[in-house]
């Protein structure tokens, strides 16, 4: 060890390019492969090449390599210690051979597989099991563990024949947060789907790390992936047998069938003392979730219960939401290619607003009076304003979108419906409060008592003759056909906007409509191929933004628009 005793450990900035590049290089010329990541240590020899590294994201220590000439140099150990102080209950996915190291270090194994080991060095999984126990039941108990993104009506027909065969069922959520669901609603999805199953003994209990997640499941260490893949499947299957079933005291594991998913598929052959049930045929969660991409709610409706609808709700009015944001060229307002004409928000801000909200749009859509509707605004907008450090992003949004969230319920999706609820609604929120008097004879709250009857009789059926074009993602391709531009500026040629008066006066509102109505006729059929048309949406932009004009009520209805084309 002697030519490296006075190395120094540093911290790889992996924003570079040239340090992320760097660290894959190592690591594949050592068998890895490079895998997203908070925070990578190393080594380095005196001429600046890796010899030793490891990396954490979360609470998992990754990409753990040691270069073939230095590993009888005792690398390890202070490498290792260095990414462990300070740091609580901490998880390594790695190769068998580091075992010793890990646990000289503290750390014991809780699952194994031939290529791939997992260690912890505290006490979570055993926490994590004395937790499941209490949910122990007589007789023979089974388990589900789903992702449930979103639950649908084929995940309630396997816990209904799951529930058919044992005494006591155990549904596990998968608590890795990177589906379009969060956990939290997934969570809550799977409770309210299963509580309308009559005749049986179920309990829905809390995900872990160690079923199906980063934890168990990452990519990161073998360079073949199919085999990596299975290396992972045959842990998390080893950590379910050896810690998770005898805790529930459960003798099966109940899974659907599964034929477009090789992986899946994989996994579920893997399994000991499993039973597969078929699927329902024509119902998944990847068929939903493209519905809902396309905005098109009644097909994702078709495919679940309907204790998963307002959480389809949810889904499409961020949907809406961040379709209003990534539109760019918009004049005054918040893109993805300017801030506009605000100095105190950007892009960042406004995704931060809008996660921030996302999850009082279930509850709005279940609310049963004014009082808690109200209520429901008063605590998103304050959780908006906590999440973009007092800045308001959506406000007007919060207002709009719940409005329309609330009166689906009323309404089954019939357009007349729809409007007379929106009013019905906005009424009933006003009366006895604080906006109810001296209500300004235009502007949102006016808009919303009328049922936003400009946006039924002109913006939406504008909206729906404009040719479009999905992108891969089913979304807008906003940058090629200019479709959301249009609407923008069709709103802004028609709707008086209150923001822009309160910035600007009335006389520049004004000039502002006649602007965006004359910009909007010069717009030729292919957008996307016209230079001279963005040149001057590009210029209005420019101007906007110098004046400090913001459209911001426009931009909160084109979100309101996108949102209701997409449920009725």
């Amino acid at each position: 060890m002697e030519q490296f005793k006075n190395l120094d450990i540093a911290e790889m900035p992996l924003g570079s390019p040239y340090f992320s590049d760097k660290v894959s290089r190592f690591l594949g010329a050592n068998g890895l492969r490079m895998e997203a990541m908070d925070t990578y240590y190393s080594v380095q020899d005196a001429d600046g090449n890796i010899i030793a590294g490891a990396g954490i994201s979360g609470d998992v220590i990754k990409c753990v390599a040691v270069a073939q000439e230095a590993r009888s140099e005792g690398l390890m150990v202070p490498l290792i210690s260095r990414i462990v102080a300070g740091r609580g209950n901490l998880k390594v996915f790695t190769k068998p051979e580091y075992r010793t190291v890990f646990e000289s270090l503290g750390f014991h194994v809780l699952g194994e597989a031939p290529k791939a080991i997992l260690l912890e060095n505290g006490r979570g999984l055993q926490q994590y099991c004395k937790r499941l126990r209490a949910f122990a039941g007589g007789g023979r108990t089974g388990v589900i563990v789903m992702n449930a993104n979103p639950f649908t009506l084929g995940h309630k027909y396997l816990v209904e024949k799951a529930l058919s065969q044992v005494d006591h069922l155990v549904v596990i959520p998968v608590m890795e947060d990177v589906s379009m669901f969060p956990y939290k609603e997934r969570l809550e999805m799977i409770c309210r789907g299963v509580a309308s199953i009559k005749g049986g003994d179920i309990d829905v209990v809390e995900g872990s790390p160690y079923t199906i997640s980063a934890a168990t499941f990452p990519t990161y260490f073998l360079k073949d992936l199919s085999e990596a893949a299975e290396q992972q499947m045959l842990l998390d299957l080893d950590i379910f047998q050896k810690h998770i079933a005898p805790a529930l005291g459960a003798t099966v594991r109940f899974v659907g069938s599964e034929p477009y998913d090789a992986l899946t598929a994989r996994y579920n052959t893997l399994m000991t003392n499993a039973v597969e049930i078929p699927r329902l045929d024509g119902i998944s969660a990847s068929k939903v979730r493209a519905a809902l991409a396309e905005g098109d709610y009644r097909t994702a409706a078709e495919m679940t219960p309907e204790t998963t609808h307002p959480y389809l709700l949810a889904a499409l009015a961020e949907r809406a939401l961040r379709m209003e944001l990534d539109t760019p060229l918009k004049p005054g307002l918040v893109g993805p290619d300017s801030n506009g004409a605000h100095k105190d928000m950007d892009y960042d801000t406004m995704i931060g607003g809008i996660k921030a909200i996302r999850p009082f749009f279930p509850a709005i859509a279940r609310a049963k009076s004014p009082e808690e509707l109200r209520q429901l605004g008063i605590d998103a907008e304050n959780a908006m304003m906590a999440a973009t450090g007092g800045v308001n992003t959506h406000r007007g949004a919060i207002f709009a979108l719940g409005l329309a969230i609330a009166a689906w319920g009323q309404s089954t999706g019939n357009e007349q419906l729809m409007q007379s609820s929106l009013g019905q609604i906005a009424q009933g929120l006003m009366t006895n409060s604080q906006i109810t008097n001296n209500l300004p004879p235009r502007g949102a709250r006016a808009m919303a008592l009328t049922g936003y009857r400009q946006l039924f009789q002109d913006w939406l059926p504008y909206y729906r003759r404009l040719p479009v074009a999905a992108g891969n993602d089913g979304r807008l391709a906003v940058g090629n056909d200019g479709a959301l531009q249009r609407l923008l500026l069709r709103i802004m040629s028609t709707l008086d906007d209150t923001c822009i008066v309160h910035r600007a006066g009335e006389e520049r509102a004004h000039q502002v409509k006649e602007e965006a109505a004359a910009l909007l006729e010069e717009i030729p059929d292919q957008v996307g191929n016209d230079r001279e048309w963005k040149d001057k949406l590009k210029a209005l932009c420019g101007r906007y933004a110098a004046e400090n004009i913001s459209p911001g009520g426009a931009a909160d209805m084109l979100s309101l628009t996108i949102f209701i084309d997409s449920i009725i």
